[in-house]
């Protein structure tokens, strides 16, 4: 029989009980998922991450207005990446050990290897197929390249120690520097994104910043493995910016090496645990392996056709001076029609309109006096940007390149295979945007902290609103007027036609088209543009102005080619001739259709 508690007792008790902790909840799997996408949704990097990508959806603009039907800057290297980022998903579904021997350039083999692959974009090239999914996977892909940029310099100055606004100064610069805007068809060069991010997981994982120093006791195995692997699939996007990144990192792994070593022998021990030790070990043999592995297919193609190796002459011919890192291209909305007289003075405009821009250098200019960074940091960074800048003049640097970038050209293996030195700026704009991070996060430290713009112990909204300035400065040297053209669809007969075939008219510009054409099927096609063409295509090419005559069957008989399509777009070319004979006497059968005449051989 229980003892009735009175109810003055009872009071009291629950009075007390307030005093103590509450008791524990065991919430429902509803709360603990909402909690659990609250925290997710409201994380600085979710924040991060989903205003790179809005940013660049704005600074992009139209590109994703009609993104079946158009393609940014021209209808030229776009196609060809289009069809690359394609090739590379499907050669990976249905023949991953042999996804180099691509459809076109045929009968040579390695032919996906002519250019920069991209091939780290596979996954992207496996959702859907044909023409139209090409061109949407495409300007979808170039968005989201811009959004990784801007991304990887974010998190990279954050891990150093910069303040978010000034991190977002950073990846501003990196992402929307107008010389960017250029190499809008290049996206194998714009794909700058994992370099940054590869650099700050990698600082993340060993417990290094700027504002912190070296904390071996901070290092996190897993972001050490992960910037390994980050960076492997950098170079698995190409060798144009691939190869410079790989030097960068065997720099920064002796240097950290040597550093280590004369601790060790200082203070004891190294400060490396098992668990890092692995994850260095397992990161270094995949980022090795996986450039080796691209290596091996590039000397290949090399071996086959030693005359697309560059020469010193082509590295001559695409130096930029020191004038055209202060030269904005024509398709910048801010700076191109200003700088129209200025750009007519440099002979290959496109490798030559370098502008980083005008506010992210003064930003820089102010870190060196004022900043986050200690004085030798800033040194150190000043010192980058003088080095990359004259290694990205190439043979116009004082010296005429030796010492300097051919001096590089010289002696490192693969070196010999990059003819544009001024892409070396991404280097320059990477160490510009870290350099003025720590200027802009010191001068947002100091504001901040002033009485007079505090409301209840925080900055008033106006003053944070403008203490944002400098980010959308950098962001407006971005904004841009790049053409968008509408891409001609494909000529119906062509998917009828089974390989190998040869399409005529061919030349580099137009092959590309007809290889973007042929994104459903994937036809072997003798047809083929990239970056250099074999010789065997320029035979082909010469005796195709003839066909059909005698010479030209049998030479594409004896290459083992079935078909030859005649467009209707040869009219008015050296092919043309096609156009109008039957070919009768050399056992050949004659099709006409609306859009184009088939011969079967």
């Amino acid at each position: 029989m229980e003892t009735a508690v009175p109810e003055e007792e009872k009071t009291e008790s629950d009075a007390f009980a307030n005093f103590g902790p509450a008791p524990e909840e065991n919430p429902s799997w509803v709360r603990r998922t909402t909690r659990a996408l609250g925290k997710f949704f409201s994380h600085e990097w979710t924040i991060a991450a989903t205003f790179s990508v809005v940013i660049s959806v704005i600074l992009t603009w139209p590109t994703l207005k009609y993104p079946g039907h158009t393609l940014p800057e021209d209808l030229g290297d776009p196609t060809l990446v289009a069809w690359m980022l394609s090739w590379g998903g499907h050669g990976m579904l249905t023949d991953p050990l042999h996804v180099f021997n691509a459809n076109s350039f045929y009968p040579e083999p390695l032919s996906y290897a002519f250019t920069d692959t991209l091939l780290g974009y596979f996954p992207a090239g496996m959702i859907g197929e044909g023409f139209t999914a090409a061109l949407v996977r495409y300007n979808i892909m170039y968005v989201l390249v811009q959004a990784l940029a801007f991304f990887g310099a974010y998190v990279l100055s954050r891990q150093l120690g910069a303040g978010k606004t000034g991190a977002a100064v950073a990846g501003a610069a990196f992402a929307f520097a107008p010389w960017r805007l250029t190499q809008a068809g290049h996206m194998h060069i714009i794909s700058t994104g994992g370099i940054a991010l590869a650099l700050a997981m990698l600082a993340r994982g060993h417990g290094f910043s700027f504002k912190h120093g070296y904390r071996p006791e901070t290092a996190k195995p897993g972001w050490a493995l992960a910037g390994w692997l980050v960076a492997a699939w950098q170079i698995s996007l190409g060798f144009g910016i691939g190869l410079p990144f790989g030097y960068v990192m065997g720099g920064i792994g002796l240097v950290a090496l040597t550093l280590l070593l004369v601790r060790r022998f200082r203070h004891g021990p190294f400060p490396f645990g098992w668990k890092l030790f692995a994850a260095d070990t397992a990161g270094v043999l995949a980022f090795a392996g996986t450039t080796i592995g691209m290596a091996l297919v590039y000397l290949r193609v090399a071996e086959l056709h030693p005359h697309a190796v560059r020469s010193e002459a082509e590295v001559n011919l695409y130096s930029p001076p020191f004038l055209g890192f202060f030269v904005a291209p024509e398709s910048s909305a801010i700076w191109g029609e200003a700088h129209a007289v200025a750009r007519e003075t440099l002979p290959v405009k496109p490798e030559m309109t370098m502008l980083i821009g005008f506010v992210i250098c003064g930003l820089a200019a102010a870190g060196l006096i004022m900043s986050l960074w200690t004085i030798r940091q800033r040194l150190f960074l000043l010192l980058g940007v003088v080095v990359t800048l004259f290694l990205a003049m190439g043979s116009q640097a004082p010296g005429g390149g030796r010492p300097g970038y051919l001096t590089l050209y010289d002696i490192l293996p693969g070196w010999d295979a990059l003819r544009t030195p001024g892409r070396l700026v991404i280097w320059t704009t990477l160490l510009l945007g870290i350099l003025a991070a720590g200027a802009v996060s010191a001068f947002v430290d100091q504001v901040k902290e002033l009485p007079s713009v505090q409301v209840s112990g925080r900055p008033h909204p106006v003053v944070r609103l403008l203490l944002l300035l400098p980010v959308v400065l950098v962001l407006g040297e971005g904004l841009n007027n790049t053409k968008h053209p509408v891409m001609t669809p494909p000529p119906p007969s062509l998917a009828t036609v089974s390989g190998p075939m040869l399409v005529l008219p061919s030349d580099t510009y137009f092959d590309m088209h007809v290889m973007l054409w042929l994104t459903k099927d994937y036809q072997q096609i003798v047809n083929g543009g990239s970056g250099f063409s074999p010789m065997v295509t320029h035979q082909i090419r010469e005796a195709a102005k003839n066909f059909p005559d005698q010479a030209s069957v049998d030479l594409l008989r004896n290459l083992g080619v079935r078909h030859v399509v005649v467009l209707r777009q040869a009219a008015g070319t050296d092919y043309a001739k096609a156009l109008t004979d039957d070919g009768a006497s050399l056992g050949i059968e004659r099709e006409e259709r609306p859009d184009a005449i088939i011969f079967r051989l």
